[in-house]
């Protein structure tokens, strides 16, 4: 993985018997930050639009699971754009 230019992301385990040190304690913090991130994602492709893959052939299951991203990623663009401040047209 390394020399590819990848890293570990796997949370290290407590050693039996000690406590863990600070930087392993830090390095799972930081981990499941980024973790937090994408479970969210997943989350809610499961909860709210019912993304639960059974077919039969692995190119079904590529379309299903990528319609289901693109109606996540449209989904998250509407809201985007719900939030953010319009501009003010000036009066003539």
């Amino acid at each position: 993985m390394e020399k590819n230019g990848y890293f570990s992301d796997i949370h290290h385990k407590k050693p039996k018997g000690r406590p863990m040190s600070g930087a392993t304690a830090r390095a799972n913090s930081r981990r499941s930050k980024i973790r937090a991130f994408i479970k969210h994602v997943f989350a809610q492709q499961k909860a709210r639009m019912g993304l639960f893959v059974r077919t039969v052939g692995i190119a079904r299951a590529r379309t299903r699971i990528g319609m289901v991203n693109l109606t996540y990623n449209l989904t998250r663009f509407v809201w985007h754009e719900g939030r953010s401040a319009h501009k003010r047209q000036p009066a003539r």
